[in-house]
């Protein structure tokens, strides 16, 4: 992976509590990247949630409220032959 070099301040508490936070020959720089690609996951993964929120209450305005299809699901499996 290509990389670029950048500046960043922390805040010195921050800083001395993550140094300590590392793991043996584990870099700096290592456990930074980690946080900002765990961050942009769960991010993305907060994003998504909201969308799919939002289409859900897109398709509920368009259609009212569905009924469960729990014991439809329970009917088909039932009426099928399972395969272990």
């Amino acid at each position: 992976m290509e990389s670029e070099a950048i500046t960043i301040q922390f805040p010195s508490d921050l800083l001395a509590k993550a140094r300590k936070l590392k793991e043996g020959s584990e870099s700096f720089n290592d456990l930074v990247v980690k946080a900002v690609e765990r961050e942009m996951r769960r991010r993305r993964g907060w994003a998504t949630h909201h969308r799919i929120i939002a289409c859900s209450e897109t398709i509920k305005a368009k259609t009212g409220i569905q009924s469960a299809s729990t014991e439809l699901i329970r009917s088909l499996r039932e009426g099928q032959e399972r395969h272990d």
